[in-house]
Protein backbone atom coordinates (compact mmCIF):
# COMPACT_ATOMS: atom_id res chain seq x y z
CA UNK A 1 0.00 0.00 0.00
CA UNK A 2 2.87 2.35 0.86
CA UNK A 3 4.50 1.80 -2.53
CA UNK A 4 1.24 2.56 -4.29
CA UNK A 5 0.84 5.79 -2.27
CA UNK A 6 4.43 6.74 -3.08
CA UNK A 7 3.86 6.33 -6.79
CA UNK A 8 0.58 8.24 -6.65
CA UNK A 9 2.08 10.95 -4.48
CA UNK A 10 5.12 11.50 -6.67
CA UNK A 11 3.00 11.43 -9.83
CA UNK A 12 0.49 13.95 -8.48
CA UNK A 13 3.25 16.20 -7.12
CA UNK A 14 4.96 16.40 -10.52
CA UNK A 15 1.77 17.08 -12.47
CA UNK A 16 0.50 19.64 -9.97
CA UNK A 17 3.70 21.67 -9.58
CA UNK A 18 3.87 22.16 -13.36
CA UNK A 19 0.22 23.10 -13.79
CA UNK A 20 0.52 25.21 -16.94
CA UNK A 21 2.43 22.55 -18.84
CA UNK A 22 0.06 19.87 -17.59
CA UNK A 23 -2.97 21.86 -18.73
CA UNK A 24 -1.47 22.47 -22.17
CA UNK A 25 -0.68 18.77 -22.50
CA UNK A 26 -4.21 17.85 -21.44
CA UNK A 27 -5.55 20.28 -24.03
CA UNK A 28 -3.78 18.38 -26.81
CA UNK A 29 -4.98 14.90 -25.88
CA UNK A 30 -8.46 16.26 -25.05
CA UNK A 31 -8.85 17.73 -28.53
CA UNK A 32 -7.65 14.50 -30.11
CA UNK A 33 -10.21 12.40 -28.25
CA UNK A 34 -12.93 14.99 -28.84
CA UNK A 35 -12.25 14.83 -32.58
CA UNK A 36 -12.45 11.05 -32.47
CA UNK A 37 -15.75 11.01 -30.59
CA UNK A 38 -17.40 13.70 -32.71
CA UNK A 39 -16.10 12.92 -36.20
CA UNK A 40 -16.06 9.13 -36.04
CA UNK A 41 -19.42 9.20 -34.26
CA UNK A 42 -20.82 11.36 -37.06
CA UNK A 43 -19.50 9.04 -39.79
CA UNK A 44 -20.94 5.99 -38.04
CA UNK A 45 -24.31 7.71 -37.73
CA UNK A 46 -24.13 8.39 -41.47
CA UNK A 47 -23.48 4.68 -42.12
CA UNK A 48 -26.36 3.70 -39.83
CA UNK A 49 -28.74 5.92 -41.81
CA UNK A 50 -27.78 4.13 -45.04
CA UNK A 51 -28.48 0.78 -43.43
CA UNK A 52 -31.88 2.00 -42.22
CA UNK A 53 -32.67 3.19 -45.74
CA UNK A 54 -32.10 -0.30 -47.14
CA UNK A 55 -34.00 -2.03 -44.34
CA UNK A 56 -37.02 0.27 -44.53
CA UNK A 57 -37.30 -0.24 -48.28
CA UNK A 58 -36.88 -4.00 -47.96
CA UNK A 59 -33.65 -4.16 -49.96
CA UNK A 60 -31.71 -7.36 -49.32
CA UNK A 61 -28.87 -7.05 -51.85
CA UNK A 62 -27.17 -4.22 -53.74
CA UNK A 63 -25.60 -5.19 -57.07
CA UNK A 64 -22.69 -2.97 -58.08
CA UNK A 65 -19.70 -3.04 -60.35
CA UNK A 66 -16.74 -4.96 -58.95
CA UNK A 67 -15.02 -1.61 -58.41
CA UNK A 68 -17.85 -0.32 -56.21
CA UNK A 69 -16.08 2.96 -55.36
CA UNK A 70 -16.77 4.14 -58.90
CA UNK A 71 -19.58 1.88 -59.98
CA UNK A 72 -21.38 2.25 -63.32
CA UNK A 73 -23.50 -0.56 -64.76
CA UNK A 74 -25.56 -0.95 -67.89
CA UNK A 75 -29.25 -0.65 -67.07
CA UNK A 76 -29.94 -3.59 -69.39
CA UNK A 77 -28.36 -5.96 -66.84
CA UNK A 78 -31.47 -5.59 -64.72
CA UNK A 79 -33.34 -8.17 -66.82
CA UNK A 80 -30.67 -10.79 -66.14
CA UNK A 81 -30.74 -10.09 -62.41
CA UNK A 82 -34.53 -10.26 -62.41
CA UNK A 83 -34.35 -13.75 -63.99
CA UNK A 84 -32.56 -15.19 -60.94
CA UNK A 85 -35.12 -17.44 -59.15
CA UNK A 86 -34.53 -15.94 -55.69
CA UNK A 87 -35.11 -12.37 -56.90
CA UNK A 88 -38.56 -10.81 -56.41
CA UNK A 89 -38.00 -7.15 -57.40
CA UNK A 90 -35.14 -5.19 -58.97
CA UNK A 91 -34.78 -1.41 -58.74
CA UNK A 92 -32.09 0.29 -60.84
CA UNK A 93 -30.91 3.54 -59.29
CA UNK A 94 -28.44 6.40 -59.37
CA UNK A 95 -27.48 8.63 -56.48
CA UNK A 96 -25.23 11.65 -56.25
CA UNK A 97 -24.55 14.64 -54.04
CA UNK A 98 -25.60 17.78 -55.93
CA UNK A 99 -25.60 21.51 -55.12
CA UNK A 100 -29.19 22.73 -55.30
CA UNK A 101 -28.39 26.30 -54.24
CA UNK A 102 -25.15 28.02 -53.21
CA UNK A 103 -26.06 27.22 -49.58
CA UNK A 104 -27.81 23.84 -49.90
CA UNK A 105 -26.54 20.55 -51.28
CA UNK A 106 -28.45 17.30 -51.13
CA UNK A 107 -28.46 13.66 -52.06
CA UNK A 108 -30.37 13.23 -55.31
CA UNK A 109 -31.73 9.77 -56.17
CA UNK A 110 -32.83 8.55 -59.56
CA UNK A 111 -35.48 5.81 -59.30
CA UNK A 112 -38.05 4.42 -61.68
CA UNK A 113 -41.66 5.42 -61.05
CA UNK A 114 -42.58 1.81 -60.24
CA UNK A 115 -39.63 1.21 -57.89
CA UNK A 116 -40.56 -0.77 -54.78
CA UNK A 117 -38.45 1.69 -52.77
CA UNK A 118 -41.14 4.34 -53.23
CA UNK A 119 -43.60 2.15 -51.31
CA UNK A 120 -41.90 2.98 -48.01
CA UNK A 121 -42.51 6.74 -48.39
CA UNK A 122 -45.48 8.57 -46.89
CA UNK A 123 -46.64 11.49 -49.01
CA UNK A 124 -47.55 14.63 -47.09
CA UNK A 125 -48.72 16.37 -50.25
CA UNK A 126 -48.90 15.51 -53.95
CA UNK A 127 -47.81 12.11 -55.19
CA UNK A 128 -45.31 10.15 -57.25
CA UNK A 129 -43.41 11.43 -60.26
CA UNK A 130 -43.79 10.01 -63.76
CA UNK A 131 -41.03 8.46 -65.85
CA UNK A 132 -39.85 10.65 -68.70
CA UNK A 133 -41.04 13.88 -67.07
CA UNK A 134 -38.93 16.63 -65.42
CA UNK A 135 -40.53 16.03 -62.04
CA UNK A 136 -39.17 15.53 -58.53
CA UNK A 137 -40.42 14.69 -55.07
CA UNK A 138 -38.77 16.22 -52.01
CA UNK A 139 -38.15 14.93 -48.52
CA UNK A 140 -39.98 17.06 -45.97
CA UNK A 141 -36.78 18.34 -44.31
CA UNK A 142 -35.33 19.46 -47.63
CA UNK A 143 -38.63 20.99 -48.75
CA UNK A 144 -38.73 23.02 -45.55
CA UNK A 145 -35.10 24.10 -45.99
CA UNK A 146 -35.68 25.15 -49.61
CA UNK A 147 -39.13 26.58 -48.82
CA UNK A 148 -40.64 24.52 -51.64
CA UNK A 149 -44.11 22.99 -51.81
CA UNK A 150 -45.98 20.85 -54.30
CA UNK A 151 -46.38 22.73 -57.57
CA UNK A 152 -43.18 24.78 -57.22
CA UNK A 153 -40.22 24.58 -59.61
CA UNK A 154 -36.74 23.47 -58.55
CA UNK A 155 -33.76 24.08 -60.88
CA UNK A 156 -31.17 21.26 -60.82
CA UNK A 157 -28.07 21.29 -63.00
CA UNK A 158 -29.64 23.83 -65.35
CA UNK A 159 -32.94 21.95 -65.76
CA UNK A 160 -36.22 23.12 -64.22
CA UNK A 161 -38.02 20.32 -62.38
CA UNK A 162 -41.58 20.50 -61.11
CA UNK A 163 -42.12 19.47 -57.48
CA UNK A 164 -45.00 16.99 -57.64
CA UNK A 165 -44.85 15.70 -54.08
CA UNK A 166 -43.41 16.15 -50.59
CA UNK A 167 -42.86 13.00 -48.56
CA UNK A 168 -41.71 11.72 -45.21
CA UNK A 169 -39.37 8.72 -45.28
CA UNK A 170 -38.07 6.38 -42.66
CA UNK A 171 -34.54 7.83 -42.67
CA UNK A 172 -32.84 11.20 -42.64
CA UNK A 173 -31.17 10.35 -45.94
CA UNK A 174 -34.60 10.32 -47.58
CA UNK A 175 -36.13 13.23 -45.69
CA UNK A 176 -33.28 15.48 -46.78
CA UNK A 177 -33.17 14.23 -50.39
CA UNK A 178 -34.54 14.77 -53.88
CA UNK A 179 -35.94 11.81 -55.83
CA UNK A 180 -36.52 12.06 -59.57
CA UNK A 181 -37.19 9.71 -62.50
CA UNK A 182 -34.20 7.54 -63.30
CA UNK A 183 -34.13 8.67 -66.94
CA UNK A 184 -33.99 12.33 -65.88
CA UNK A 185 -31.16 11.59 -63.45
CA UNK A 186 -29.28 9.83 -66.25
CA UNK A 187 -29.54 12.97 -68.38
CA UNK A 188 -28.25 15.45 -65.79
CA UNK A 189 -25.53 13.00 -64.69
CA UNK A 190 -24.41 12.16 -68.26
CA UNK A 191 -25.05 8.46 -67.53
CA UNK A 192 -27.28 7.55 -70.48
CA UNK A 193 -28.24 3.87 -70.15
CA UNK A 194 -26.11 3.54 -66.98
CA UNK A 195 -26.97 3.14 -63.30
CA UNK A 196 -25.05 3.29 -60.04
CA UNK A 197 -26.48 0.05 -58.68
CA UNK A 198 -29.40 -2.36 -58.69
CA UNK A 199 -31.26 -2.75 -55.42
CA UNK A 200 -32.74 -6.21 -55.06
CA UNK A 201 -35.58 -7.50 -52.91
CA UNK A 202 -35.52 -11.29 -52.54
CA UNK A 203 -38.41 -13.71 -52.31
CA UNK A 204 -39.06 -15.15 -48.83
CA UNK A 205 -36.48 -17.72 -47.74
CA UNK A 206 -37.60 -21.38 -48.01
CA UNK A 207 -38.70 -23.03 -44.75
CA UNK A 208 -35.76 -24.30 -42.74
CA UNK A 209 -33.15 -22.05 -44.39
CA UNK A 210 -31.69 -19.13 -42.45
CA UNK A 211 -31.91 -15.64 -43.88
CA UNK A 212 -28.13 -15.20 -43.98
CA UNK A 213 -27.50 -18.43 -45.88
CA UNK A 214 -30.36 -17.64 -48.26
CA UNK A 215 -28.92 -14.19 -49.02
CA UNK A 216 -25.46 -15.68 -49.50
CA UNK A 217 -26.85 -18.20 -51.98
CA UNK A 218 -28.73 -15.45 -53.83
CA UNK A 219 -25.55 -13.35 -54.07
CA UNK A 220 -23.73 -16.27 -55.69
CA UNK A 221 -26.58 -16.81 -58.16
CA UNK A 222 -26.65 -13.14 -59.16
CA UNK A 223 -22.87 -12.99 -59.66
CA UNK A 224 -23.04 -16.17 -61.76
CA UNK A 225 -25.86 -14.77 -63.89
CA UNK A 226 -24.12 -11.44 -64.44
CA UNK A 227 -20.32 -11.85 -64.57
CA UNK A 228 -18.37 -8.75 -63.58
CA UNK A 229 -20.76 -7.53 -60.88
CA UNK A 230 -20.54 -7.76 -57.13
CA UNK A 231 -23.62 -8.58 -55.04
CA UNK A 232 -23.39 -7.09 -51.53
CA UNK A 233 -25.68 -7.66 -48.56
CA UNK A 234 -27.43 -4.42 -47.66
CA UNK A 235 -25.32 -4.00 -44.50
CA UNK A 236 -22.05 -4.27 -46.44
CA UNK A 237 -23.24 -1.85 -49.09
CA UNK A 238 -24.26 0.65 -46.40
CA UNK A 239 -20.72 0.55 -44.99
CA UNK A 240 -18.92 0.68 -48.34
CA UNK A 241 -20.66 3.15 -50.60
CA UNK A 242 -18.68 6.14 -51.82
CA UNK A 243 -20.06 8.73 -49.42
CA UNK A 244 -19.73 6.56 -46.29
CA UNK A 245 -16.20 5.52 -47.24
CA UNK A 246 -15.27 9.18 -47.71
CA UNK A 247 -16.86 10.14 -44.38
CA UNK A 248 -14.98 7.38 -42.54
CA UNK A 249 -11.68 8.34 -44.19
CA UNK A 250 -12.02 12.03 -43.32
CA UNK A 251 -13.10 11.24 -39.75
CA UNK A 252 -10.26 8.83 -39.04
CA UNK A 253 -7.68 10.97 -40.84
CA UNK A 254 -8.56 14.13 -38.93
CA UNK A 255 -8.81 12.27 -35.61
CA UNK A 256 -5.43 10.59 -36.16
CA UNK A 257 -3.71 13.93 -36.76
CA UNK A 258 -5.29 15.42 -33.64
CA UNK A 259 -4.37 12.34 -31.57
CA UNK A 260 -0.78 12.43 -32.85
CA UNK A 261 -0.48 16.02 -31.64
CA UNK A 262 -1.80 14.93 -28.24
CA UNK A 263 0.61 12.00 -28.02
CA UNK A 264 3.57 14.23 -28.89
CA UNK A 265 2.45 16.65 -26.20
CA UNK A 266 2.44 13.93 -23.53
CA UNK A 267 5.79 12.59 -24.75
CA UNK A 268 7.31 16.05 -24.53
CA UNK A 269 5.91 16.60 -21.04
CA UNK A 270 7.25 13.27 -19.79
CA UNK A 271 10.65 13.81 -21.40
CA UNK A 272 10.96 17.26 -19.79
CA UNK A 273 9.81 15.75 -16.47
CA UNK A 274 12.61 13.19 -16.56
CA UNK A 275 15.14 15.86 -17.54
CA UNK A 276 14.09 18.27 -14.79
CA UNK A 277 13.97 15.54 -12.13
CA UNK A 278 17.27 13.88 -12.94
CA UNK A 279 18.68 14.59 -9.47
CA UNK A 280 15.39 13.55 -7.82
CA UNK A 281 15.41 10.24 -9.70
CA UNK A 282 19.05 9.73 -8.63
CA UNK A 283 18.09 10.18 -4.98
CA UNK A 284 15.22 7.71 -5.36
CA UNK A 285 17.54 5.17 -6.96
CA UNK A 286 20.10 5.69 -4.17
CA UNK A 287 17.34 5.07 -1.62
CA UNK A 288 16.64 1.70 -3.18
CA UNK A 289 14.17 2.34 -5.99
CA UNK A 290 14.60 -0.14 -8.80
CA UNK A 291 14.48 0.78 -12.45
CA UNK A 292 10.99 -0.61 -12.78
CA UNK A 293 9.82 1.68 -9.95
CA UNK A 294 10.87 4.68 -12.05
CA UNK A 295 9.16 3.20 -15.11
CA UNK A 296 5.91 2.75 -13.19
CA UNK A 297 6.14 6.31 -11.84
CA UNK A 298 6.57 7.92 -15.26
CA UNK A 299 3.96 5.69 -16.89
CA UNK A 300 1.53 6.48 -14.05
CA UNK A 301 1.87 10.18 -14.80
CA UNK A 302 1.49 9.64 -18.56
CA UNK A 303 -1.51 7.36 -18.09
CA UNK A 304 -3.13 9.87 -15.75
CA UNK A 305 -2.82 12.51 -18.46
CA UNK A 306 -4.38 10.09 -20.94
CA UNK A 307 -7.30 9.23 -18.63
CA UNK A 308 -8.10 12.84 -17.69
CA UNK A 309 -7.71 13.97 -21.30
CA UNK A 310 -9.89 11.07 -22.45
CA UNK A 311 -12.72 11.94 -20.05
CA UNK A 312 -12.58 15.61 -21.00
CA UNK A 313 -12.39 14.73 -24.70
CA UNK A 314 -15.43 12.47 -24.47
CA UNK A 315 -17.42 15.28 -22.85
CA UNK A 316 -16.38 17.82 -25.50
CA UNK A 317 -16.83 15.37 -28.37
CA UNK A 318 -20.30 14.45 -27.12
CA UNK A 319 -21.12 18.14 -26.99
CA UNK A 320 -19.86 18.46 -30.57
CA UNK A 321 -22.19 15.68 -31.69
CA UNK A 322 -25.12 17.39 -29.96
CA UNK A 323 -24.23 20.59 -31.81
CA UNK A 324 -24.10 18.76 -35.16
CA UNK A 325 -27.47 17.19 -34.36
CA UNK A 326 -28.91 20.67 -33.76
CA UNK A 327 -27.48 22.44 -36.83
CA UNK A 328 -29.89 22.56 -39.82
CA UNK A 329 -27.13 21.47 -42.22
CA UNK A 330 -26.36 18.25 -40.37
CA UNK A 331 -29.41 17.61 -38.17
CA UNK A 332 -30.82 15.09 -40.64
CA UNK A 333 -27.75 12.85 -40.34
CA UNK A 334 -26.02 13.45 -37.01
CA UNK A 335 -27.19 11.75 -33.84
CA UNK A 336 -26.64 13.11 -30.34
CA UNK A 337 -26.46 9.58 -28.93
CA UNK A 338 -23.13 7.80 -28.56
CA UNK A 339 -22.82 4.04 -28.22
CA UNK A 340 -21.04 2.62 -25.14
CA UNK A 341 -18.65 0.82 -27.51
CA UNK A 342 -17.65 4.14 -29.09
CA UNK A 343 -16.99 5.67 -25.67
CA UNK A 344 -14.97 2.61 -24.62
CA UNK A 345 -12.88 2.91 -27.79
CA UNK A 346 -12.22 6.57 -27.01
CA UNK A 347 -11.01 5.77 -23.48
CA UNK A 348 -8.83 2.88 -24.66
CA UNK A 349 -7.25 5.16 -27.28
CA UNK A 350 -6.64 7.85 -24.65
CA UNK A 351 -5.02 5.41 -22.21
CA UNK A 352 -2.98 3.74 -24.95
CA UNK A 353 -1.83 7.17 -26.13
CA UNK A 354 -0.63 8.04 -22.64
CA UNK A 355 1.22 4.76 -22.20
CA UNK A 356 2.80 4.97 -25.68
CA UNK A 357 3.90 8.57 -25.13
CA UNK A 358 5.43 7.78 -21.74
CA UNK A 359 7.28 4.62 -22.76
CA UNK A 360 10.56 6.18 -23.95
CA UNK A 361 10.80 8.80 -21.17
CA UNK A 362 10.13 6.02 -18.64
CA UNK A 363 12.85 3.84 -20.15
CA UNK A 364 15.21 6.82 -20.19
CA UNK A 365 14.54 7.59 -16.53
CA UNK A 366 14.98 3.96 -15.49
CA UNK A 367 18.41 3.79 -17.11
CA UNK A 368 19.83 6.90 -15.50
CA UNK A 369 22.96 6.08 -13.49
CA UNK A 370 22.28 6.90 -9.80
CA UNK A 371 25.82 8.31 -9.38
CA UNK A 372 25.62 10.52 -12.47
CA UNK A 373 22.10 11.59 -11.58
CA UNK A 374 23.18 12.71 -8.09
CA UNK A 375 25.95 14.82 -9.65
CA UNK A 376 23.48 16.50 -11.99
CA UNK A 377 22.89 20.22 -11.26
Amino acid sequence: MAAQLSFAGFAWKNLWRRRLRTLLTLGGITMGIAAFVALVGFSRAFEHEWLRLYKNAGTDIAVVETNFLNTSLSQSLGARIRAVPEVERVSPMIFNLIDLTPEVNSLVYGWQANSYELDSLTFLSGGRFHDGQPEVILGNLLAEDLKKTTGDTLPIQGTAFKVVGVFHGGTALENGAVIMPLDQMQVISSMDGKVTAFHVRLRPAPPGESYDSYVKHAETEVESAVPGVHADPAADRAANNQLVTLAHSVAWGTSSIALLIGVLGIANTMAMSVFERTREIGILRALGWKGWHVIVLILTEATALGVIGGLAGIAIGWGGLRLLAALPQTASIASASVSPMHLAEAMLIAIASGVAAGTYPAWRGAHLSPVEALRYE
